[in-house]
């Protein structure tokens, strides 16, 4: 008797499972994510590129100004390794404008988007800082409750927006107790190194929904959108060091 209600509870189990695939069309085919993110034509690719290369450009940066500072701070340059934190701690302030401007105006553009590309949800595990591990996972569960794919991008850059305020603030926080103390301890290095790492992968995950939203943005919302990202990288790093390479118009034509 006991198999024959456990037969009955599995074939209503699969029962509702089919209905339930039915209900959220988890059986059509669906566009791979990462193909059609990835994917742009020339006029979107170049609206892509000079932002990418800007967050990518800072984003190195920040690297070697935190790397050097661990460099020099194991050779016992704690006043240099400490110079070197500040200047990090200026580019971190400079990349973080641009992402937050980036994620500003993905939202700003959002009703001008037709069907975007479902983004993957941001995995807590992936982060190294407790706070952002606590933060993304309270986000995961909610996550799987959106099932409307504009939704859920919206979600995804409030989340992201959010991840960069936050991870700004402890950044900060650890700054400040290096220079109260005038002497940074593992334990400020360790969450200097773990804020760096969030950051870097939250910067990842910002170009990757950029991409999305590019592939879906429509048409006559183009040339403004690629305009208003244009605006972020105007004064860059990029921009300026093509600047000083540049050979001056204005000299005579006959100077040696």
């Amino acid at each position: 008797m006991a198999w024959v209600l456990g037969a009955l509870g599995g074939m209503v189990l699969l029962l509702v499972g089919s209905i339930l695939r039915k209900i959220l069309r988890l059986d059509e085919a669906a566009p791979h994510p990462r193909r059609a993110c990835f994917y742009l034509g020339a006029e979107r690719e170049a609206a892509y590129q000079p932002v990418a290369i800007e967050i990518e450009t800072r984003s190195t940066i920040l690297a070697v100004a935190l790397n050097d500072a661990m460099e020099e701070r194991d050779v016992g340059h704690l006043a240099i390794a400490w110079q070197l934190v500040l200047l990090a701690a200026r580019e971190w302030d400079q990349l973080s404008q641009v992402l937050l401007g980036l994620l500003d105006a993905l939202s700003e553009y959002m009703p001008r988007a037709g069907v975007v590309v479902p983004v993957h949800p941001i995995a807590s595990h992936r982060f190294r800082s407790q706070t952002m591990v606590d933060y993304v996972r309270m986000h995961e569960l909610l996550d799987q409750l959106v099932f409307r794919n504009k939704i859920r991008f919206q979600l995804h850059v409030r989340v992201l927006r959010r991840a960069l305020e936050t991870l700004g603030g402890e950044f900060r926080r650890s700054c400040r107790t290096g220079l109260d103390t005038e002497v940074l301890g593992i334990a400020v290095w360790n969450r200097l190194d773990s804020s760096f790492h969030d950051l870097d992968l939250v910067s990842k995950e910002s170009l990757l929904a950029l991409r999305a939203f590019l592939a879906a943005l429509a048409d006559e919302s183009l040339p403004s959108f690629a305009h208003d990202l244009l605006q972020l990288v105007r004064h860059g790093v990029c921009q300026s060091a093509r600047f000083a390479m540049e050979p001056p118009t204005n000299l005579p034509l006959n100077q040696p």
